[in-house]
């Protein structure tokens, strides 16, 4: 067993990352649409990489698995990083409206990676930002990261994005996040990976 970060970087080099997109995409429709039959409000996160940027392939695939399973498009939420949509602008938002044409959600990961997060926000139709988790880890001890969440929370819902905080680890951050407005979170205290419902 690899984790990501142990295959990513050589399937990069080798331009397999596009394959990785299809199949992550055809998997992943094919076992939300079998578990909604039973949980029928469960939605999936989708990370893409910056590969499938203009990548018409994999549109038609997400289009056709969608049709096939019967799924509800908004069940799907595909996220890209902040980085990766700075860096390909117009690609990212040329993806982000084919997507929602589908009727699928978008989300901007690790945002406020990079401080030019405000002046692009406005460029990228996203529905939600999760905010990198570098500013939760140390939320209840830091006054510096508790301002900046507040910044990126206050930004993101004036512009009418949803806000998810990563890294969500204990019961204080939780609460914190509630307290500074953020809709969402993510980590080992709100959920730990688990085997598949039954």
């Amino acid at each position: 067993m690899l984790s990501p970060g142990e295959f990513l970087p050589t399937a990069e080099r080798f331009s397999l990352m596009s394959e990785i997109d299809r199949w992550v995409v055809r998997n992943a429709i094919a076992q939300l649409a079998e578990w909604r039959v039973e949980r029928p409000d469960m939605a999936f996160s989708i990370n893409l990489s910056a590969r499938a940027f203009g990548d018409q392939a994999l549109f038609e695939e997400i289009r056709s698995r969608i049709a096939d399973h019967g799924l509800r498009p908004d069940a799907l939420v595909f996220e890209i990083t902040e980085t990766e949509a700075i860096a390909n602008l117009a690609e990212a938002k040329s993806m982000i409206w084919t997507l929602k044409e589908l009727g699928c959600r978008f989300s901007l990961d690790d945002f406020g990676a990079g401080f030019a997060s405000f002046a692009y926000l406005r460029e990228l139709p996203v529905d939600m930002v999760k905010i990198d988790g570098k500013f939760v880890r140390d939320l209840a001890t830091s006054s510096l990261d508790q301002a900046i969440v507040r910044a990126l929370v206050d930004i993101a819902q004036s512009l009418g994005k949803g806000v998810v905080a990563e890294f969500v680890e204990e019961a204080r951050n939780r609460d914190l996040l509630h307290g500074l407005g953020v809709h969402y979170g993510q980590g080992f205290h709100l959920g730990r990976p688990a085997a598949p419902p039954h």
